[in-house]
């Protein structure tokens, strides 16, 4: 089959297109035929040798990619049976492998795939998705009428939020430049901030809960604005002790998404009945990924981005 390796990091010429063996699989396990995979800014850090590379770079070949979405063709699995169409995201923080034309995968980390969502779409609502509802839900317990703060919401974890939030019950705001005002209200959002600019010290605390993806000096900027005793979770700034967030009473915290598939099969269902709808701005061919991650580096991407295998 072909996969892409990573042959060392650095830039997108490290990434190469090679034959390797179809994965194995054992109990538990299904071999996915992958239709689609979705990528992240995660992914891009990982190729220059930061976040997970040092884990990763145990393996041989290192294979990237944790979001994909694809058909059973061997299951050793009761969840699902050849031919069943599922998507999720694998093994993450590990070894996904997913830059692939095949991928083993723990079956309960995936689940079915809803007709009614095409392979691209179920591709780019995995790692993103997830990291909102874990966000959300798991840990912050977003509750109806609170006041929620989106930070980068025209972003991948971003435009996630703001639906998950809104359908939540929440009072939702959020960020992003002035470029995206209107793509971030048609996510449901309440009201808009731009960011560039904003006098963040100088507003009062009015937020229950905020959703920092943008890292650094936000997380002081998201602090201010949280109510004594909310909460603010920082996706790619791991936060460990925050004085100000200890004088104002806010929890403040670093948390890594997991593959879950309980938390998969709520995805699912939201996409079923149209509460989540992914906003897929820019597609690939699999033989694109370098451009793809180029893509990704931009930082200006709205919404995913997402490569389809034929």
């Amino acid at each position: 089959m072909k996969a892409i390796i990573l042959n060392a990091p650095g830039g997108v010429e490290q990434l190469t297109y090679v034959d390797v063996p179809t994965p194995e699989i054992g109990d538990g396990d299904v071999l996915v035929r992958v239709k689609a995979i979705s990528i992240n800014p995660i992914d891009t850090k990982v190729r220059e040798g930061h976040g997970l590379y040092t884990l990763l770079s145990k393996h041989n070949p290192v294979i990237l990619g944790w979001d994909m979405a694809g058909i059973v063709t061997e299951s050793r699995s009761d969840r699902f049976k050849r031919g069943d169409a599922v998507f999720g995201m694998v093994n993450f923080p590990g070894h996904g492998k997913a830059y692939a034309e095949y991928v083993a995968a723990p079956a309960n980390q995936l689940v079915l795939k809803p007709e009614s969502v095409s392979f691209e779409e179920a591709a780019a609502t995995t790692l993103a998705a997830l990291t909102a509802w874990q966000a959300l839900v798991n840990h912050a317990n977003v509750q109806k009428g609170q006041k929620v703060l989106i930070h980068a919401a025209a972003g991948g974890v971003g435009h996630f939020a703001v639906q998950l939030a809104k359908h939540l019950g929440a009072h939702v705001t959020g960020t992003s430049s002035a470029t995206n005002k209107a793509f971030v209200l048609s996510l449901g959002a309440d009201r808009h901030i731009d960011y560039t600019g904003y006098a963040w010290e100088e507003q009062e605390p009015e937020y229950d809960f905020v959703l920092d993806a943008v890292g650094g000096s936000n997380v002081d900027h998201s602090i201010a604005v949280t109510k004594p005793g909310g909460t603010v979770i920082s996706i790619p700034t791991t936060v460990t002790e925050s004085a100000a967030a200890n004088d104002k009473g806010v929890r403040c915290y670093f948390i890594l998404v997991k593959s879950s598939g309980d938390d998969m099969h709520h995805l699912a269902e939201c996409l079923a009945k149209g509460i989540l709808k992914p906003y897929v701005a820019s597609r690939f061919d699999f033989s694109a990924m370098r451009e793809a991650h180029q893509q990704i580096e931009t930082g200006r991407t709205v919404g995913k981005v997402v490569l389809s295998i034929s």
